[in-house]
């Protein structure tokens, strides 16, 4: 549950400025001021909105997880399970050399987990409840340390690092795609014309889609690098045992919502094209690649 949303609320952002930039008449304006043959200039402006987004959905990305899961943060142990909880987290927290996280559990019957936050050592770790009631201790831990790595790995900001990359060029080719239809498609010579702005809006959908594909490659091998450190921290024998637990729930109907699915330690299995989008590898793959480690 950690990539998803991120680029949800990313590309949220993106559009909304491109609209904004639209309506002001601001395209116009870099128009008149050569920009759109500057394409030096061009980079410059899609990088710093590129980059923009990218790391407005890092910085936002606690609450928005927090809010779409209905996670409820644990400030004060209510019950033996919760205070087991933020001991193991805090042991987990320790050993990886990262500052303690937040703890919380979402309503939901699935087991899952996800890890999210824009720093090391202000994090958040949220687990459902459905894991807590069909994990025994062991492979909860092992889930724990799983998250934990993602958090110690700092893979939510290299993530915003390679969204921002993927924002750039999106918004620049979509400009440059926009550009040559306007004037050597259509011909026209006046300005921004139609051509430009609706080529601009269906470029910049079909690129973010093909930048999905490329951030979805990136977040399963970081998988692999997740179930390592989860092997580390709390027993390779323990992150075996969770994920074939996962394995055997697939066919579980998920609760989760679709835009946090890539942010959970499992994102169900997906065949043919939908393989390209997924955040997360065949289960069978991560186990098979824990047990051929050394």
């Amino acid at each position: 549950m950690r990539i998803l949303l991120f680029l949800g609320t990313n590309l949220a952002i993106i559009l909304l400025a491109s609209l904004t930039f639209r309506l002001l008449g601001f395209e116009s304006i870099l128009y008149n001021n050569g920009v759109d043959l500057n394409l030096n200039a061009l980079l410059v402006f899609c990088a710093l909105f590129g980059f923009g987004g990218s790391f407005i959905s890092l910085l936002l990305s606690k609450k928005i997880a927090k809010w779409s899961t209905r996670a409820q943060v644990i400030e004060q142990p209510r019950n033996q399970s919760e205070r087991w909880l933020l001991d193991t987290v805090a042991r987990l927290a320790d050993k990886a050399g990262i500052g303690m996280p937040e703890v919380a559990v979402f309503p939901a019957a699935e087991p899952n987990a996800f890890a999210t936050g824009a720093s090391r050592n202000a994090a958040l770790v949220a687990v459902s409840a459905g894991l807590l009631e069909n994990m025994n201790a062991d492979e909860v831990e092992a889930v724990l340390g799983h998250e934990i790595g993602h958090v110690a790995n700092g893979d939510m900001v290299t993530l915003a690092l390679i969204q921002g990359v993927v924002n750039t060029f999106v918004m620049f080719l979509a400009r440059v795609i926009g550009f040559f239809v306007d004037r050597v498609v259509l011909k026209n010579e006046r300005g921004l014309g139609i051509g430009y702005w609706i080529t601009t809006i269906v470029a910049e959908i079909v690129l973010a889609i093909g930048a999905t594909a490329i951030v979805a490659w990136f977040s399963r091998r970081r998988e692999f690098r997740a179930d390592a450190a989860g092997a580390h921290l709390a027993g390779k024998a323990k992150m075996i045992s969770a994920l074939e637990r996962l394995k055997r729930a697939q066919d579980v109907p998920s609760a989760m919502p679709e835009s946090l699915v890539a942010f959970a330690i499992s994102s169900g299995m997906r065949q043919g094209l939908r393989a390209m989008f997924s955040t997360h590898p065949p289960l069978e793959d991560r186990i098979n690649a824990l047990r051929n480690a050394p």
